[in-house]
Parts: structure tokens; C-alpha cells; sequence
């Protein structure tokens, strides 16, 4: 079943603080906030929302398709697109703009700070979702503020049932257009603390929220996710082989419970394939540099729920 991923590609600037932020903030100084953190390690990687569900669907074998808008530097990301056999046919190129650009340090506590600059997904608007490609579901994942009201309302338009997850565009939104992404999507999906964010802007509980679509997830980190459908199902963690860094896993949850969706599997099942691939990609560092084949996916989540993967 053929998946439209509406999103974002962008380079990732990932770097490690071997410290703990809050050990370098003084809480009374924060009006007049000047610090500088020493990151010994620095990696530059892909990632993206689209790209980064793009890839981690086609591990599991999933059919999907980003769209995005994209910077004159994107070249060296295509040749990594085709090198691992990732449609590129809806990534468009503005040529006057860069690609996003992320500078993430992460600290001893996986604490996160992020600076982005949305460059050419800004024009994620002058894409369409194209309705005569046999696409079956989609997701609308963090974006140009325009592109994802405007995808949100095309697939409404075309019943093509799709994933709202606004992620880190959720300050761009205030309740009114919560609420609207809400009854247009078929489920929502966010981490917890922008759980909060949905509750406090919409002024609706996590279980209303969920009565709005057929599924509300809501991941909870180490303590696996909640997901609000006809009942609550609860997923548990899988502990991950090692901690190295936790982007892209959010983005690798969503992947493996699109494409459980996409197989038929209940919810259940879908959750725990997501928990497992969030597992699987925390061990690595980067959005996009683990790597594994369907069936070593089946033989870890055998091995980490007792039950086969059918």
C-alpha cells in the first residue's frame, strides 16, 4: 500500500555535549541567557521528517513516497535517496533556497538543543498531493506552515486517510487550527510533551482528542506509548542495545507504524513494530544510519515480545 510522506528533507548537524545543560544554566540569569557548550563529537547527517520515514519504511519493506521541497545543495542527499532505492519523483528543488538545516546538541541526558533553519521547506505549499498515483494513506509530518495545511486539507479532500504529526511545527498552530488538523486527519500522532501542548491549546483531554480520530499515539520514551483508539492500548519499551542518540526516532517510530497500518496489523502490533524500530535507530547515531533487513526486523521483535512478527 503506496504511503505519500509530506515532510521534510534536511541536514542534520548533530553534535554531543559530554556534560549536562542544566549543570551550565543559572536559573536566575536565564533573561540574560550567554553560554557555550565544548562538543567534542560532530556528525553531519541526512535526515528530515520525509526522509528520515522514507528511509526507515523502505527497511521494513514499505512502499512510501516523500514529498517535499528541497535546496540547490540537495545533490549529495539524492545520491544517498538512490543509492538505497528511495523514490525521489515528488522532491522538488528550489534553487534560490538551501535545504533545512538542523544544529542539534544533545546532552549526557539526551536533553536536545535545536536550531533550524526551514529554508526551502518553506515552499512546501507548491506541492500537491497527487491523487491519481494510487497513494493509500499519508502522513503530514513537520513542514512549511502553508504546505501542511494545504496537504492536511488535499488528502481530506481526496479520502485518502492520513497521519497529522505536528511535531516540532506544533508552535506554529494555535488551537483553532489544532482542532481543524484534528477532525480533517484520521490519527494524530505526537510524543508527550506535545501531547500537553495539544491538550493546553485545544482545551481537549488526550481520550477527546482520541474519540476526534480513529487513533491518538502518544509516545512516552523509555516507558513505550499509549495509544487512544476504540480502547487504550499500551506498548511496551524495547531497551535498546545501546543509548547513542535520539534523533530520528520519533520519525522511526512513525515509519514502522505506517507501515504496520499499511500490512493490516492491529494496534498492537503496530505499536510494537514502531517500538521496536525507535529502539533500533536510538543505537546508532544520526536519523539514518542504522540499517537492517525485513527479516532481522521479524527475528527482534520475536525475540522482544515472544511472539512472531507474521
Amino acid at each position: 500500500m503506496t504511503a505519500l510522506i509530506c515532510g521534510s528533507f534536511a541536514y542534520d548537524t548533530i553534535m554531543t555535549f559530554d556534560g549536562k545543560f542544566k549543570d551550565h544554566i543559572m536559573p536566575d540569569r536565564v533573561h540574560m541567557l550567554n553560554v557555550a557548550f565544548l562538543v567534542p563529537e560532530l556528525q553531519r547527517n541526512f535526515g528530515g521528517t520525509a526522509g528520515n520515514i522514507a528511509y526507515n519504511m523502505k527497511l521494513l519493506g514499505g512502499d512510501g513516497l516523500a514529498m517535499a521541497t528541497v535546496g540547490a545543495d540537495f545533490g549529495g542527499y539524492r545520491e544517498w535517496l538512490n543509492k538505497h532505492g528511495i523514490n525521489d519523483k515528488y522532491v522538488k528543488t528550489i534553487d534560490s533556497e538551501y535545504c533545512a538545516q538542523a544544529y542539534i546538541t544533545t546532552d549526557m541526558e539526551d536533553n536536545q538543543i535545536t536550531a533550524f533553519h526551514p529554508g526551502a521547506m518553506n515552499h512546501a505549499h507548491t506541492q500537491s498531493v497527487p491523487t491519481d498515483e494510487g497513494i493509500k494513506m499519508g502522513i503530514v509530518a513537520p513542514d512549511g506552515r502553508n504546505g501542511m495545511i494545504e496537504h492536511a486539507r488535499q488528502f481530506a479532500d481526496a479520502g485518502i486517510p492520513f497521519m497529522f504529526d505536528p511535531g516540532q511545527g506544533l508552535p506554529m498552530f494555535d488551537g483553532n487550527d489544532l482542532e481543524w488538523f484534528i477532525d480533517k486527519a484520521t490519527w494524530v500522532a505526537v510524543n508527550d510533551y506535545e501531547a500537553g501542548m495539544l491538550e493546553e491549546k485545544t482545551g481537549l483531554s488526550r481520550q477527546q482528542i482520541g474519540e476526534k480520530v480513529e487513533a491518538l499515539i502518544v509516545t512516552l520514551g523509555g516507558e513505550g506509548s499509549v495509544i487512544y483508539a476504540d480502547e487504550e492500548v499500551h506498548v511496551e519499551p524495547v531497551k535498546p542495545a545501546a543509548i547513542k542518540d535520539p534523533t530520528g526516532c520519533g520519525d522511526a517510530y512513525r515509519a514502522a507504524l505506517l507501515t504496520g497500518l499499511s500490512e493490516g496489523k492491529d494496534w498492537k502490533t503496530a505499536g510494537r513494530m514502531a517500538s521496536l524500530m525507535g529502539s533500533i535507530k536510538v543505537a546508532s547515531t544520526g536519523p539514518q544510519n542504522h540499517s537492517l533487513t525485513r527479516d532481522e526486523f521479524a527475528k527482534q521483535f520475536k525475540d522482544a515480545f515472544g511472539v512472531a512478527l507474521d
